[in-house]
């Protein structure tokens, strides 16, 4: 004992201290950036898909049938009021029963306007073309010139292109296009406010609306202008998407006949916005988000827009690229989310995300009447969620084929748990480590196997590597790869280690490890001799040092494995065994380096320094005689 306290004292401190603490330093930056943003990639990548499938309007039918359905649901829950200042005046079958065919001669829309005459309506506009000259045009017009408020329809063909009516009644009204564009589903979303600078009809009264009430405000009344948005010479058509309300039977309607016939209040009509449009069936067909199976009349589309026009309550949307950053957004929030859940917390998590996000859309629509898109950002959320799946089940399955057979089952769960430390973008990737490398072999192995039978060596070899594999993973081991009746096993994998004290953890798990294996192949032996079984000696050689880790191979065939000079080390101790049988009862040889981790909870003796094969500096080594039984006396 004497002769190895004085042997060890000159050699005790580790030599590896300065490198390791470097090394740590590194490893545990560049790990925190890792975890960081390897949860994200997942929604990255969904959000980009998104993004394209946009590009190519995949989302865009999906849209639509959002918005019909945000409609429907928004007037449901939030009830809104329309504008009392709009009603309709229709031209119903009771009119066309009343009246005759449509269409009318101009004498009837005299009358209307003698009938409206006493009720004094803000303005009158009237959804009917009156392209061709009729007889009466000079009665209609005088009509329309006594009244002061009336805005005719003007036609427009298939490109937008407004269609001129009969001067004589131009002259002495406003006009306003009533051009219509249904989507491809046949459903009305947009109104066209300007078509190459010429107002919808709903734009043209309110600007008369606007200019009695500057010859008001001139006279000394007080008076605001309902804003309108100014046409924009550099756009052809200037849509603004409509915010439907409800139902278009919800909008004050009243027949044409009952009007003329004096069966309405005028007070109906007072300081009102009135259009006069034909709502019989087969005339002028609508479909809108709550009159999809029975269309109701396009006069409709009119009264809509002027209620959003009255109540500045058009919709807007997000610009492009907004919408591209908010799915960013949500899809990385998503998978960042979902990437500390388990498969429940993800679904409960998914449906968390899906309906907050139907909530947001709809208090927005109702308190900044700003209509979100509904199934990208959804489409998002989900494809985050099979994407985060999909990695993680492709994860699974690569940490459980590289070590599923390799460690204990509590550190198979403990790799899945901690899979973003070692998994980067659903790949093991290679990394510098601080490990503890552990050879071991079998003495004479040559000479035995040529004394048993084939089957009989298998056996007899698979109860040896099965016990001491125990021992190496009871101990937190990995056993890397059996090389015949050898075993490669590391302690320290795969997780970087950062604090020194778990790095000599690892190699006193190792030397646990190595003096258990010799207790349990004691054992062994009388069970072998008792089977008339060879009995096995062992070497053992440990050496910690800086490794890197990582999938070795190919495509075809890949292994977890570690590389560097100290795994050449601890091959060349467990060699050296065979030389050193003085002072080694474990048959077990270390480095200078796994000593210094050792805490001086074993004794050990110091061999001597020895060239081994293949490096070029000396290498010291030791060899242990038992755990300490006194960690407290720095002699032992």
């Amino acid at each position: 004992m004497k002769a190895r306290n004085s042997n060890q004292k000159q050699d005790v401190k580790p030599d590896l201290k300065r490198p390791i603490i470097l090394h740590l330093q590194r490893s545990t930056l560049y790990q925190h950036w890792m975890t960081l943003l390897m949860p994200l990639l997942p929604g990255l990548g969904a959000a980009l898909v998104a993004i394209a499938l946009g590009q190519v309007k995949v989302w865009h039918p999906l849209e639509q049938v959002g918005y019909n359905v945000l409609m429907r649901v928004h007037a449901q829950v939030f009830q809104p009021k329309r504008d009392a200042r709009v009603v309709v005046i229709a031209i119903d079958e009771a009119s066309l029963k009343q009246y005759g065919r449509f269409p009318w001669p101009r004498t009837r829309y005299v009358e209307l306007l003698q009938a409206l005459e006493p009720s004094l309506p803000d303005v009158i506009g009237f959804d009917i073309l009156f392209a061709e000259p009729a007889p009466e045009d000079a009665d209609f017009a005088a009509a329309m010139l006594n009244n002061g408020n009336v805005v005719l329809a003007m036609g427009a063909d298939s490109r937008g292109h407004s269609i001129s009516g009969v001067p004589s009644l131009e002259q002495v009204t406003g006009q306003g296009h009533v051009y219509n564009k249904p989507d491809q589903d046949g459903i009305s979303r947009r109104s066209w406010l300007y078509i190459k600078q010429v107002p919808s009809l709903g734009v043209a009264m309110v600007e008369r609306h606007n200019e009695n009430l500057r010859a008001a405000i001139a006279q000394g009344n007080s008076a605001a202008l309902i804003p309108l948005p100014a046409p924009n010479a550099q756009q052809a058509e200037q849509p603004a998407w409509l915010n439907w309300l409800g139902n278009t039977e919800s909008i004050p309607t009243f027949s044409f006949v009952d009007v003329v016939q004096g069966k309405v209040e005028p007070t109906n009509f007072a300081n009102k916005f009135i259009l006069v449009g034909i709502t019989a069936t087969g005339f002028d067909p609508l479909q809108t988000p709550f009159n999809q199976k029975a269309p109701t009349g396009g006069v409709y589309l009119h009264a809509a827009t002027l209620d959003n026009l009255l109540k500045q309550r058009f919709l807007s949307t997000l610009p492009a690229w907004n919408l591209k950053v908010l799915l960013l957004i949500l899809g990385m929030g998503t998978s960042w989310l979902l990437s500390k859940q388990t498969l429940q917390g993800r679904v409960a998590t998914v449906l968390g995300i899906l309906i907050a996000w139907l909530l947001a859309v709809l208090v927005l629509l109702q308190v900044a009447y700003l209509w979100l898109a509904i199934a990208a950002p959804l489409g998002t959320v989900l494809l985050a969620a099979i994407g985060m799946q999909l990695r993680e089940q492709h994860e699974r399955q690569l940490l459980m084929s590289l070590f599923a057979q390799h460690v204990a089952p509590e550190t198979a769960q403990m790799l899945w748990q901690r899979k973003a430390e070692i998994l980067h973008d659903g790949d093991l990737q290679a990394q510098e480590l601080v490990v503890t490398v552990l050879f071991m072999d079998i003495r004479g192995f040559t000479t035995i196997s040529e004394k048993l039978h084939p089957s009989e060596l298998l056996l007899w070899v698979n109860q040896y590597l099965e016990a001491m594999t125990d021992c190496i993973m009871d101990h937190g081991g990995v056993v890397d790869k059996y090389i015949g009746d050898a075993i490669m096993a590391i302690f320290g994998v795969p997780f970087p280690r950062t604090a020194i004290e778990q790095i000599q953890q690892d190699a006193l798990n190792a030397i646990a490890a190595s003096l258990e294996m010799h207790e349990r192949l004691q054992h062994l032996n009388h069970e072998f001799a008792a089977q008339g079984k060879p009995l096995i000696r062992f070497g053992i050689g440990i050496h910690t040092g800086l490794v890197v880790a990582g999938n070795v191979g190919g495509h075809r065939r890949l292994n977890y494995s570690v590389l560097g000079d100290t795994v050449n080390v601890a091959a060349r101790l467990e060699a050296l065994n065979k030389e050193i049988q003085a002072n080694n009862p474990y048959d077990l040889l270390i480095t200078n380096e796994t000593l210094s981790c050792l805490k001086h909870q074993y004794r050990s003796h110091q061999v001597g320094t020895y060239p081994l094969k293949g490096r070029e500096s000396t290498t010291l080594v030791f060899s242990i005689l038992g755990k300490n039984a006194s960690e407290a006396n720095p002699n032992l």
